[in-house]
């Protein structure tokens, strides 16, 4: 009956849209993912690695006591910043603190400034870097969220078109033959179902159940007598 098949395409459909629904949040939130974590490994490694060399740029840098111990730390902390290059314009941030830091831990001034500037810039890269990150995340949780939000409008939209082609082809026509049987059972033998455009499948059920009615209300009460009795 082609009516059992409408309801089974509409349910499906619905169930179809909610796992749509379910799997476009999955993916958004898996693009998300490698925003943010730009924002917590890569850029927080450089910036640890910039805190460390100023730390050991402060307390070895101009000293006459022994800073073998800073430059050490220095090296290491330079040492990560250069294998964890994320922003284009580290690379040549990276080649003058090279240049210089050795002349600064020596006591001069001027070459001084210029890593404590240079480290700085690289801070200040990382920092911009993880801002941009953390505003395309966002901007990937907002466009997700109304993504949500439409696809949740036209699921409501298609269930309640579902609902209403539910009721006039189903509900409506049922409690049609519902109400003409109770009739008829009253003693109304003239009461007939009766849509107004009703589809052509449940068109088709209500002349048969019409016809029905039709058969029961010509039968002779005396047949309908002699049938109980017999009975």
């Amino acid at each position: 009956m082609k009516l059992a098949l409408y309801v089974k395409l509409g349910a499906w459909l619905l169930i179809g849209l909610n796992l749509l629904m379910s799997f476009a949040s999955i993916w958004i939130f898996m693009r998300m993912a490698p925003a943010i974590k730009v924002i917590i490994v890569q850029n927080d490694v450089s910036l640890e690695a910039c805190e460390e060399m100023l730390a050991a740029l402060l307390l070895g840098g101009g000293l006459k006591s022994d800073t073998s111990q800073q430059i050490e730390s220095f090296r290491r902390a330079l040492e990560r910043a250069r294998n964890n290059i994320t922003e284009k314009e580290e690379s040549n941030i990276i080649t003058k603190v090279i240049q210089r830091y050795e002349k600064a831990f020596k006591g001069d001034r001027i070459e001084l400034n210029e890593t404590v500037n240079a480290i700085l810039e690289m801070g200040d890269v990382n920092r911009g870097a993880m801002r941009r990150a953390d505003s395309k995340a966002r901007q990937l949780g907002y466009a997700g969220a109304w993504g949500v939000v439409f696809m949740a409008i036209i699921i409501f939209l298609v269930g309640m078109i579902f609902l209403r082609s539910l009721k006039s082809n189903l509900s409506d026509p049922l409690q049609e033959i519902d109400s003409a049987a109770s009739a008829f059972r009253n003693g109304d033998t003239m009461r007939r179902c009766s849509l107004r455009s009703p589809p052509k499948t449940i068109k088709q059920v209500l002349t048969n159940v019409n016809e029905l009615l039709d058969i029961c209300s010509i039968q002779k009460p005396g047949d309908q007598h002699q049938k109980e009795k017999s009975d």
